[in-house]
């Protein structure tokens, strides 16, 4: 992708735009889990059923997000996720509607579909306000979606209290999403898509080579995106068994009462959230491979105190230390993927992404499977193997050594995010 040159005040409503998407995306997953028990009433679901139901969503992620990278390349990343911010709205207000469990699958993979689309572009244009201001964003990004998910958990919360049907609550909320993405899309930052030479050569990162093999995979990927894939893997198989199992750890293994028990969750979303905000700074004064080195061995760490320590103060304070570690890994796993190759961001977005929500999907049945062959306790090593197997595989974010330039150089700023090749207009 290829950034249009802007000047300074359109940075900051750029910037400003991609943290309303961020928000919405956030504010749509917070106001759907908060109503799922409304859903599941209406149609008189089992749990069985509902499962098979939410099995839509991850269907539709998925799906969208193996279209949507070709899609970002090809017309650039602002032209996809405007649309997909908006459809958010619409989407979001499907299933309230829908008369039994078929339809309601269909329109959770009509909702996964837009969804998974949407946080790919999103993450593109990300990396391309990135670009232009030099410097490590993405924690930030992420941390906005966080507090957009915590948002619409809690108004979804509310308005059920209040007895506020779903139908309603998604109206509103929808309403509220679309004028979030009609106001982000009058400042998202344009982007154009990348030529390729004339000449048939390759362009890889900054650089064009006759050698496809220099730079890329087999699949036609910037070399080492399938790795990121991996790390994002592991990273949000921590995210999940962190999401479902935290709580349940608390009660059933160390007695904690319910209440006291979801203290755990609570501490691990609100340090990755407050990470988040820190990982910019720390990713511009440390560089990513040093900070995400350091992450992998906070959370293996925090989660090993969580297991090992057997007290429920412990256990609180190990899944803070959790949340605290996985905080930054995915925000520069992702920056790292989109800038490997400014021509194939999207693609390379759409398949680290792939793998991750694999991972968030994957996470909680594996903890489960485990802790049935052995104990939960035990079975909660295995995200302490992945975040450590992170923090040793952490040069995998370091740009790859460039060749002959393709243009004016763009130098790597401290943190590794290439930039200053912009010129205000």
């Amino acid at each position: 992708m290829v950034l249009l040159a802007p000047s300074r005040p359109a940075l900051l409503r750029a910037r400003l735009a991609v943290y309303g998407l961020f928000l919405l995306s956030g504010l749509t997953i917070g106001t759907w889990t908060a109503r799922v028990p409304a859903i599941k009433e209406r149609l008189a679901l089992g749990d069985g059923e509902l499962s098979l139901g939410l099995l839509g969503i991850a269907a539709g992620a998925i799906a969208g997000m193996q279209i949507v990278g070709r899609l970002i390349d090809r017309f650039g990343s602002h032209r996809v996720m405007v649309p997909m911010a908006m459809a958010q709205g619409f989407v979001l207000v499907l299933p309230a509607y829908v008369p039994n469990l078929p339809s309601l699958a269909l329109a959770l993979f009509v909702f996964g579909l837009a969804h998974g689309s949407l946080d790919v572009a999103m993450n593109a244009n990300a990396v391309v306000v990135e670009r232009a201001y030099g410097r490590t964003l993405m924690g930030s990004f992420h941390a906005v979606f966080s507090i957009g998910g915590f948002l619409g958990a809690a108004i979804g919360g509310l308005v059920a209290h209040a007895s506020v049907d779903a139908g309603r609550t998604f109206l509103s909320a929808g309403l509220l999403i679309v004028v979030l993405a009609v106001a982000s899309a009058r400042w998202a930052m344009h982007d154009a898509p990348a030529e390729a030479p004339a000449d048939g050569t390759t362009v890889t990162g900054d650089s064009v080579t006759g050698d496809s093999t220099t730079g890329t995979t087999k699949a036609g990927l910037p070399r080492g995106v399938l790795f990121l894939g991996v790390l994002a893997f592991c990273c949000l198989v921590g995210e999940g068994t962190a999401a479902d199992w935290s709580s349940v750890y608390l009660v059933e293994t160390l007695g904690s009462s319910p209440g006291a028990g979801a203290a755990a969750y609570a501490a691990f979303a609100v340090m990755m959230t407050a990470g988040r905000f820190a990982g910019d700074r720390l990713a511009n004064l440390l560089g990513p491979v040093p900070l995400v080195r350091y992450c992998g061995i906070l959370a293996a760490g925090g989660l090993a105190l969580a297991v090992l320590g057997g007290a429920r103060i412990t256990g609180v304070i190990g899944f803070g230390l959790f949340g605290a570690g996985l905080s930054c890994t995915i925000p520069q796993v992702f920056s790292a993927a989109g800038h490997r190759d400014p021509a194939q961001a999207g693609r390379a977005l759409a398949r680290v992404a792939s793998l991750g929500y694999a991972g968030l999907l994957a996470g909680p049945v594996l903890i489960g499977g485990a802790s049935e062959l052995s104990t939960l306790r035990y079975a909660l090593l295995i995200p302490v193997v992945l975040s450590t197997f992170v923090a040793l595989a952490a040069p995998a974010l370091r740009a790859p050594a460039t060749a002959t330039p393709a243009g004016p150089a763009e130098p790597a700023t401290e943190s590794g995010v290439p930039g200053g090749n912009v010129t205000p207009v």
